[in-house]
């Protein structure tokens, strides 16, 4: 996520029933892997932007 916000995170965990411990412990996690996919589909797509 570009610009997420913590607090945001977290109130959705709580929405779901996830402890904020267990969300502090899985958000890097989870946002390296949004980081990383993003990544490969910016270079599969030439660059930033939407592919038409």
């Amino acid at each position: 996520m570009i610009g997420w916000d913590m607090s945001a995170a977290l109130a959705l965990g709580d929405a779901l029933g996830v402890p904020p411990l267990a969300m502090a412990e899985l958000l890097p996690v989870i946002e390296a892997v949004m980081v990383r996919r993003l990544n490969e589909e910016m270079v599969a797509n030439g660059g930033p932007g939407l592919s038409p």
